[in-house]
């Protein structure tokens, strides 16, 4: 009996002494898959020092949208104006109407379709149209269209819109060919890109099309209307981008340490860049002209700041290379410190910089080529006009994109050093305190 007893004692002895280690075991493998636990005392002092880092940033965003944000009468005021034409040609002075070519004749005089034709590119061709909607739906008009080098060309089938000028609806002269409707391969394409990442991301596919759905929001509902109604570009374009940040990436990625780290090296880039874009626009005395920003000053006025307008664009578009970049190296960091959670910090920073220099590399070379493809037509204007490189690039136009590829460039090249550094001590911490729990545990 004796003797049972004590094999019972010591049994129970060691279950005891089991359990601490096997909770800790587990209360550390549940936080190596998510964002890291902020227990403990090194982790409170991380907690509070994300904190510190970034709830000013929230309130600046929370304080820039009421005092940035147009009431809905201002914006619906302004909408107006530029209905009318106040100031300059209204555009919204024509309705636009959907309808489908039906014939498309050959190209003859742009007076009358029954003259003999003219010799190429010097007329126009008469496309005969059916009024899918408005007053005059269901009815046929005959329109001219001209047949220069740069029209488009008309076939049987093509839906296309008008521009209804008002006035008599049956008479073709107030209807103008405007463009091609596009809304359907637009909706497919849309679907299949929504399906796509639906079946490659599965849960989180569908958080980041919700993100995506926010970052459209954040741009229709608040950028737009605030540089409408003349709003200062720049802490607009910060703002949204604040606001993008905050939100987008926790829905996306989870609310954790690794989050937060690459909201802060986020939030950090977008600052120097736009200190750096405010700075060479002005030294470089870019304008911010151009065939689009002068027919948006001619509708909303004097008022409307065109080199503000420009260094807007230029942060919010870095801003989407930025989060790939700083989510990718915070991801990096932690799952280096995963694999080997005894690394020091300085080779736990030099590891993950290995990676972020390939990143980096791609990612300047993404934006110069997407830079590169949105001005190519502007690109080859010049190169056919026999213009050197140094004026090419010097010239209004391309001298705006060199400015805002080479300050976002900047911008992401700075993002990978200081996200690494910064995700390098938030890890270490949060192990950390981990550690330290599991010691405790252990003791307990």
């Amino acid at each position: 009996m004796d003797a049972d007893t004590s094999r019972a004692s010591s049994g129970a002895r060691r279950r005891r002494a089991a359990t601490p280690a096997a909770s800790g075991h587990g209360h550390g493998h549940g936080h190596g898959h998510g964002g890291g636990d902020l227990d403990g005392p090194s982790g409170r002092r991380v907690r509070m020092l994300l904190a510190a880092l970034l709830v000013p940033c929230a309130l600046a965003v929370l304080v820039g949208l009421v005092v940035l944000a147009p009431s809905p009468g201002e914006y619906a005021q302004v909408g107006a104006r530029a209905a009318t034409g106040q100031g300059a040609p209204g555009l919204g002075s024509q309705t636009p109407v959907d309808a489908e070519v039906i014939r498309a004749a050959a190209e003859s005089d742009c007076t009358d379709p029954n003259l003999p034709s003219p010799g190429p590119g010097e007329g126009c061709v008469a496309v005969t149209l059916r009024l899918g909607e408005g007053p005059a739906a269901g009815s046929t008009i005959l329109s001219l269209a001209p047949t220069t080098p740069g029209s488009p060309r008309f076939a049987v089938g093509d839906p296309v819109v008008l521009g209804w000028a008002g006035g008599d609806p049956a008479d073709p002269l107030t209807y103008t060919i405007v463009d091609f409707q596009r809304g359907s391969p637009l909706l497919v394409l849309g679907a299949a890109f929504a399906l796509a990442v639906l079946l490659l991301g599965r849960w989180q596919g569908l958080a980041a099309l919700v993100a995506l759905g926010v970052t459209l929001g954040v741009l229709a509902l608040f950028v737009l209307p605030a540089l409408a109604t003349g709003s200062p570009p720049v802490p607009v374009a910060l703002t949204a981008a604040g606001l993008i940040v905050g939100v987008v990436l926790p829905l996306t990625h989870g609310v954790s340490a690794r989050t937060a780290t690459a909201a802060l090296g986020t939030l950090a880039s977008l600052g120097l860049i736009g200190v750096l874009a405010v700075l060479f626009a002005a030294t470089s005395r870019l304008t911010g002209l151009g065939e689009e920003a002068s027919e948006l000053a001619g509708v909303l006025g004097p008022g409307l700041d065109l080199r503000g307008l420009l260094l807007a664009g230029v942060i919010i578009g870095a801003l989407g290379v930025l989060d790939d970049v700083t989510v990718t190296q915070t991801s990096a960091v932690w799952e280096l410190h995963r694999a080997d959670p005894a690394t020091r910090l300085v080779d736990l920073y030099g590891a993950a910089m290995r990676v972020g220099r390939d990143h980096v590399a791609s990612a300047v070379n993404t934006l110069v080529l997407a830079y590169a493809g949105a001005a190519l037509p502007l690109l080859l204007l010049f190169a056919l006009a026999g213009r050197g490189l140094g004026d090419l690039l010097t010239a209004e136009d391309v001298a705006q994109e060199v400015v805002r590829t080479l300050v976002g460039s900047i911008g992401l090249v700075a993002s990978v050093p200081l996200t690494t550094f910064l995700a390098a001590v938030v890890v270490r911490a949060v192990r950390s305190s981990t550690v330290s729990t599991e010691s405790r545990g252990e003791h307990a």
